[in-house]
């Protein structure tokens, strides 16, 4: 089972308790079942608060709807344990996931890898001249995001649910011109680094060129993913999914879909963008195991090593495409 598998499972768990009279007919099951990486020092790997929004309905306690679903969850392939923590949360604990079939799916899905199955494209974009620079890439982000999803309601002036945009505070009037200053990629960056409601922050680490910028440092790593896959050409090798011990990149790349959905629930694409940073710090400390070093042949640990740093590579570019920022092969 992947991380996005989970909020569906969790669903059907919901919805067979309904119709097998372990919870009351008049339960409905949530549109949206939010499921979210476990916080630092919590149970498993992923938790929900699904029982708390069951709970009203079904005139009963969230633990004791926890314990229905969690039942109701005993057997699912690709559980290894379900547990419940506190007045009623779910935490998963998932199977371990073989890395070949990982990176090979997000290296065939592409930089579509993460999108619902009923993902949508984005319509094109028509402002107002009065629409200032933050809110369009704030906007038009959430709008990506959201169809990414699966969502229709997102359209090419932003607004969501048929509700009004929320609101976005403009870039401070001491910064200028901050495309004319920074070039729009970097603008972009800087808009959509903070939640909407907070004035974004532009400085000169924008146009560092080194590691020390956020922002050159997830386009220095997607360039870095093509350069290796250009230097294994030359060896006379290629990616091929295999075994590989990389176990918080594999944990990153198997998470990018929940990160989508969540940003996209909470229209927030500030949550992309910290999580784009972790997938580029992890890829940029593994890149150096990729190729064979001094007299050593091309063997089938570097063909493994060479795709999990494709399909890192894929997750960026997909994550920055989505931001509307564009994913050099060169930089």
């Amino acid at each position: 089972m992947t991380p996005a598998d989970l909020s569906s499972t969790v669903a059907r768990a919901v919805r067979r308790a309904v119709e097998d009279g372990e919870l009351p007919a008049e339960t409905g099951v949530p549109e949206r079942i939010v499921v979210e990486r476990t916080r630092p020092g919590g149970v498993g790997d992923y938790a929900t608060p699904v029982a708390f929004q069951v709970a009203r309905a079904a005139g009963r306690t969230p633990a004791e709807v926890a314990r229905v679903i969690a039942d109701g969850l005993a057997a699912e392939p690709g559980l290894d344990r379900v547990e419940i923590t506190g007045a009623g949360f779910l935490n998963f604990t998932l199977a371990p996931r073989a890395a070949a079939e990982l990176v090979r799916e997000v290296l065939v899905r592409g930089r579509r890898y993460g999108y619902a199955d009923d993902a949508l494209d984005p319509g094109p974009f028509c402002w107002g001249p009065t629409a200032g620079f933050r809110q369009r890439a704030v906007h038009e982000a959430v709008v990506r995001i959201l169809r990414s999803q699966g969502s229709s309601h997102g359209n090419s002036q932003g607004s969501a649910d048929g509700a009004a945009p929320p609101p976005v505070a403009p870039v401070a009037r001491r910064d200028g011109d901050v495309v004319a200053v920074y070039g729009r990629d970097a603008a972009t960056w800087a808009a959509l680094a903070v939640p909407a409601r907070e004035t974004p922050h532009f400085d000169a680490g924008l146009l560092v060129q080194d590691e020390s910028g956020e922002f050159f440092l997830v386009r220095y790593a997607h360039s870095r993913a093509k350069a290796l896959g250009r230097a294994a050409t030359r060896l006379g090798f290629h990616a091929e999914p295999g075994p590989v011990d990389a176990r918080a990149l594999l944990r990153l790349l198997a998470e990018y879909p929940l990160v989508l959905e969540a940003a996209a629930h909470r229209r927030a694409p500030e949550q992309l963008v910290r999580f784009l940073v972790r997938v580029a710090d992890e890829l940029l400390d593994f890149q150096h195991c990729v190729l064979p070093k001094g007299d050593e042949k091309p063997s089938a640990a570097h063909r493994a090593r060479l795709a999990l740093a494709e399909a890192a590579g894929t997750v960026l570019a997909g994550g920055l495409a989505l931001l509307g920022i564009d994913a050099p092969d060169c930089l």
